[in-house]
């Protein structure tokens, strides 16, 4: 025995590294714990590839969740429900009237904070389709909202004022007034 031997006990029974199984070696039935790690392949071309992807679908999601925070309002029902009791409306929409498309896209700034509602959506009956406007502000920070315009624009172009000076305000001592 030498003295190398024994001062490093471990360099006689160092065993060699052996290469990791190529995808084509068949199943391995045997692993070694010390052999050479797979090469992991660079994700950086992955990352640019799926970034825009995912960032897509994050807006995608964002702006599905606010349109359903706005479709599902007090200030949206009250306009759907005043537009199936308003006589216009039933003469040009008919009867169940609800909204256009399946999923209901609200367009425009409905910001209760500041005082400012204008949104129009897709609404339909059961003889005709339209789109319904609805714009109300509040002048003062503890003011009531004041509607300014409630309309009706037909499929064929014709558009119907529904608020008018005959009939009061129908979205007076409703939701919209409790909110402010």
């Amino acid at each position: 025995m030498s003295l190398r031997s024994i001062v490093h006990p471990l360099r006689s029974q160092r065993r060699t590294l052996i290469a990791a199984p190529s995808p084509n070696d068949g199943p391995l039935l045997s692993r070694r714990s010390d052999r050479a790690l797979p090469e992991i392949p660079s994700s950086r071309k992955l990352w640019l590839r799926t970034l825009p992807i995912f960032l897509s679908i994050i807006t995608l999601s964002t702006l599905a969740i606010f349109n359903y925070q706005k479709a599902s309002s007090s200030i949206v029902n009250a306009t759907l429900y005043a537009l199936r009791t308003s006589e216009a409306g039933k003469r040009a929409l008919g009867e169940q009237v609800y909204f256009r498309d399946k999923f209901p896209w609200i367009w425009g700034e409905m910001n209760q904070l500041h005082g400012r509602i204008d949104i129009s959506f897709g609404v339909k009956g059961t003889k005709g389709k339209g789109v319904m406007r609805f714009k109300s502000v509040r002048k003062t920070r503890m003011g009531f909202f004041e509607t300014q315009e409630w309309s009706l624009e037909m499929e064929d172009g014709r558009k119907l004022q529904l608020l008018d000076e005959v009939r009061d305000d129908p979205f007076k001592h409703t939701a919209l007034q409790a909110q402010s």
